[in-house]
């Protein structure tokens, strides 16, 4: 495994990274016993960056995380946490609070489920538009004075906030979603971010799995999040699923798999995008590791883009009523 810097923070992280939100929420059910053993996998294999929210199953997934780091060095792992998001009982979602006084108090409730007294990467899950960036990233910046984190990241945040946010702390990344499919990124988001020395550590590699190539039509049930999400919805799907059998004919071509070329896609785009694959089992951790080994040279990269083409996903990566909450949006 790779070591790479994430950003110009001075922390080096393992190239792929595991984005453990699957095993806790969203996704439908999830084996407990199956997911420690993937993030044992992960571990084993050199990923040191593992990915979660507080929010993630009302906290299930910190504590999930926590039990499958005892016994293990803590400078084996680097903990990146969004926070801010907020939930009812019944998992509805009732907006985000980034006020200073809540930055704490989430932080506190985070070390004790992960049983860790620091977070190495601590980072909104959204801008909180009734609190100015600089207020959410001061407290945060206390946090780092005091100990209790050591770099401050961001999620889908645009180039404005962006910028303000770097004026306060250094930032060591933005976390944001980025894939073949999705890429509106590229235009303003990206050169921001290199300009200031700011990583991007992106999700959604394989857009919830719709271009890992086993996503089949239904796969979606009652509880998992793509029931609802716009590009899986009837009429939206066809066309999505064709452009993952064009890739397919590309990745049969390299004998890969449709996955691992997406994510060696994502890879390539510069050594300062770090993927984060949400596997949940480890016959997925171990197709997603296996891009690693994948070299992608001038003229796959072309073939490649001219099978998914930019803009040619049908259907938005959320519903209308989370994109109003994503800043990264905003720049269009």
């Amino acid at each position: 495994m790779r070591m790479i810097p994430l950003g110009n923070s001075g922390q080096k992280v393992s190239s792929i990274g595991l984005g453990c939100m699957g095993m806790s929420d969203l996704y439908g059910p999830s084996d407990r016993a199956e997911s420690i053993a993937t993030i044992h996998a992960a571990i084993d294999a050199g990923i040191t960056l593992l990915d979660t929210g507080d929010f993630y199953g009302m906290g299930h997934n910190e504590m999930l995380i926590g039990e499958a780091l005892k016994g293990r060095l803590r400078d084996q792992v680097q903990l990146s946490v969004k926070f801010g998001a907020l939930r009812d009982a019944s998992g509805t979602w009732l907006g985000y609070d980034a006020r200073p006084k809540a930055v704490r108090n989430f932080l506190a409730y985070t070390l004790q489920r992960l049983g860790v007294d620091y977070i190495d990467v601590y980072r909104p899950a959204r801008l909180d538009s009734d609190v100015p960036i600089e207020d959410t990233i001061g407290a945060i910046a206390d946090l780092v004075k005091a100990g209790y984190v050591r770099h401050i990241g961001l999620s889908e945040v645009g180039p404005q906030k962006i910028r303000r946010a770097a004026a306060v702390h250094p930032i060591s990344d933005l976390q944001i979603e980025y894939s073949l499919i999705s890429r509106g990124i590229e235009d303003e988001i990206v050169p921001v971010c290199r300009e200031l020395g700011i990583a991007v550590t992106a999700y959604g590699v394989l857009s919830r799995g719709l271009i890992s190539g086993h996503w089949q039509r239904g796969d979606a049930k009652s509880g998992d999040f793509r029931a609802m999400s716009p590009r899986f919805q009837e009429g939206n799907v066809e066309r999505n699923l064709a452009l993952v059998e064009a890739l397919r004919r590309i990745a049969d071509a390299k004998g890969v798999t449709v996955a691992q070329i997406a994510i060696a896609w994502v890879a390539a785009q510069g050594e300062d995008i770090v993927p984060l694959i949400g596997a949940r089992r480890r016959d997925r951790l171990a197709e997603a590791l296996g891009s690693q080994a994948v070299d992608l040279d001038a003229g796959d990269i072309s073939a490649i883009e001219s099978a998914v083409p930019k803009n040619a996903a049908a259907g938005a990566r959320y519903p209308e009523a989370q994109l109003v909450h994503m800043d990264s949006e905003r720049q269009k």
